[in-house]
């Protein structure tokens, strides 16, 4: 249950709870996709949103994961500030259709699976899980990408993370600071206990990433059973997780320096861009610069550093496959660990 207003959720009293069954609860969300990222959660979001009895008109609100919001993200649509503001995304389902939403955040949050729970209970949950290693070099990856991590070395961002702990070798500018404590990621058992403990177990599907590279089609008409939705409609596949590398870090950072106006030289090239050119150009234009001389295709992993991860996080394999009762040591290739 929540506890106080600080940790609960923005807008809810003491009885609001209760008032799911009530007929203004019909715009919160009847099933979520709680994570993780980097294992497919935007192209299973992507592939459900397109189905007709289902509506999913925005991704990654963050709303229950209320420990997240000390910094909010760089977007212009921020994060909902009360239950109100989180239920009028949702205000344009038809009658017919299920409500959900996709909050890759949620299986890594403390709060959200409690929070989910107090106000829809009777909420489907829907989580994936990825080999540890894969997992977190395409999340070091990602958040090399979005400006909250600065070292480009994998082995050191993952060495940094007792100093960072500390609040030292924090990158000046990351919203996210949290985000780089990368073992916090991978307490797979610890994570999908929260859920069973809020929801009964027949109202949490579990998939494994690797099930979804290989046959993404299928598993999202698993996903659509799980919904009692209607599996027979035509689903267009997606490419799950495609990852990018960054080609230089710093150029990167000076190219987010100009987009957001960070100090004073930057702030006098954003006015000048600004002066002479639309908005949504300027976007396209700052898009197509990054596509062609920001990113590339990443390079190949150093199969020592990823083996020394997996020897890491041997023990949260074999904990996670006793748990949900599959052999994920021997699917991830952590039987022929030495």
């Amino acid at each position: 249950m929540i506890r106080s207003a600080s940790e609960g959720i923005p807008g809810l009293d003491a009885t609001a709870g209760s008032a799911v069954a009530g007929a203004d609860a019909v715009r919160l969300p009847e099933f979520f996709i709680v994570g993780h990222g980097k294992s497919g959660t935007t192209a299973l979001y992507e592939m459900l949103s397109t189905h007709p009895q289902l509506h999913m008109p925005f991704k990654e609100p963050w709303f229950f994961a209320t420990e997240l919001h000390e910094r909010a993200p760089p977007r212009p649509e921020g994060i909902p500030g009360t239950l109100e503001e989180y239920r009028s995304i949702f205000a344009g389902a038809a009658p017919d259709q299920v409500v959900g939403e996709a909050s890759p955040q949620y299986l890594w949050s403390r709060t959200a699976a409690a929070n989910i729970a107090e106000v829809r209970p009777d909420a489907r949950i829907v989580a994936i899980f990825r080999e540890p290693a894969g997992f977190l070099r395409s999340l070091h990856l990602q958040l090399l990408e979005t400006y909250i991590e600065t070292e480009s070395s994998f082995a050191r961002a993952l060495a940094l993370e007792d100093e960072r702990r500390q609040g030292r070798q924090v990158p000046r500018y990351t919203y996210w600071p949290g985000m780089l404590l990368y073992s916090e990621h991978v307490r797979y058992v610890e994570q999908l206990r929260r859920y069973h403990a809020a929801f009964p177990r027949e109202q949490v599907l579990v998939l494994i990433y690797d099930d979804f590279r290989r046959d993404n089609e299928g598993t999202v008409r698993e996903v659509l059973r799980f919904l009692n939705a209607d599996e027979g409609v035509p689903i267009t596949s997606i490419e799950a997780n495609p990852t990018i590398g960054v080609r230089s870090q710093r150029f990167h950072e000076l190219m987010h320096a100009v987009s957001v106006g960070r100090g004073p030289l930057s702030l006098a090239v954003k006015a000048a861009i600004k002066a002479v050119t639309p908005e949504r150009l300027r976007r396209d234009q700052l898009a197509r610069l990054k596509q062609r001389l920001v990113y590339k295709a990443p390079s190949a992993p150093d199969e020592r550093v990823m083996n020394d991860v997996r020897r890491h996080y041997a023990g949260e394999v074999r904990a996670l496959s006793e748990y949900i009762g599959r052999d994920l040591v021997k699917l991830w290739g952590y039987d022929g660990l030495t």
